[in-house]
């Protein structure tokens, strides 16, 4: 029988030993870790809900929240598009809004925040699942906005109609402001914004990609956001001030930041 100064002393060492080997233990897991992401043989991706995400074939299910084209939307899965390379029975994604799914799809590094769906069901209940969707393309769209592309679109200092400089031969940029949808006939334009909310000008917007046509849905709820351009022809100096309309472009992404 242990003597209780003896016994204290014991169960002092034995919590002090097992602390140590755990935190050996878990030191050794992260270092695995680290190698094992460095030399590219592994990549997890865990979104703010938890979901773990890998690189390969991952099933995730929720309901359909915002579609648009070949992608949608899920709350289940925060901070991932999926995207179809194909048709849906019944048309396509947007047929899927507010259904509940089992989808698998293929996460690829290269690709960040993309699912290219590869079979999509829908649950008509906890037992019964229809198929509407099967693919063995891994690709994704020409259209598909990288976000590691992001930093060449830099930041365009647009501070008047008349000093076209500011976007002349830069080729591709991005503004803040305001989607002003296209009238019957007419084209659509970005009201360009400084932080205090004062217009500084238009952007008169020659054609949106499906994705980028996809995220201005998506993020409605918001009347202020950045988008980013092709840079086109700039409206003719003497044409300006009319309208305050600036310069021609083309949308690829827009985003909150």
């Amino acid at each position: 029988m242990f003597h209780k100064a003896g016994f204290a002393k014991f169960v002092g060492l034995s919590l002090v030993a097992f602390l140590v080997l755990t935190s050996a233990v878990a030191c050794a897991k992260k270092a695995g870790e680290a190698e094992a992401a460095a030399a590219g043989e592994v990549l997890t991706q865990t979104t703010d809900a938890g979901l773990a995400i890998v690189v390969g074939l991952n099933t995730v299910e929720g309901t359909v929240k915002n579609a648009k084209g070949n992608y949608f939307f899920m709350d289940e899965v925060p901070g991932f598009d999926i995207v179809v390379t194909g048709a849906v029975q019944g048309g396509d994604a947007t047929s899927l809004i507010g259904k509940k799914v089992r989808v698998k799809g293929l996460f690829n590094k290269e690709l960040p925040n993309l699912l290219v769906a590869q079979s999509i069901e829908i649950k008509e209940s906890e037992t019964q699942l229809t198929s509407v969707y099967t693919s063995t393309d891994a690709s994704a769209p020409a259209d598909f906005f990288n976000p590691k592309t992001r930093t060449e679109y830099p930041d365009l200092a647009l501070t008047k109609i008349d000093k076209s400089e500011d976007w002349e031969g830069k080729g591709k940029g991005k503004v803040f402001g305001t989607y002003l949808p296209a009238t019957t006939g007419g084209n659509a334009f970005i009201s360009v914004l400084t932080a205090d909310g004062k217009e500084i000008g238009k952007v008169i917007v020659d054609s949106q990609s499906s994705f980028a046509v996809y995220y201005i849905e998506k993020l409605k709820l918001f009347d202020k956001i950045w988008f980013y351009l092709n840079i086109k022809d700039s409206v003719a100096r003497n044409a300006r001030a009319k309208n305050k309309e600036m310069f021609h472009a083309d949308i690829v992404f827009i985003g909150l930041y």
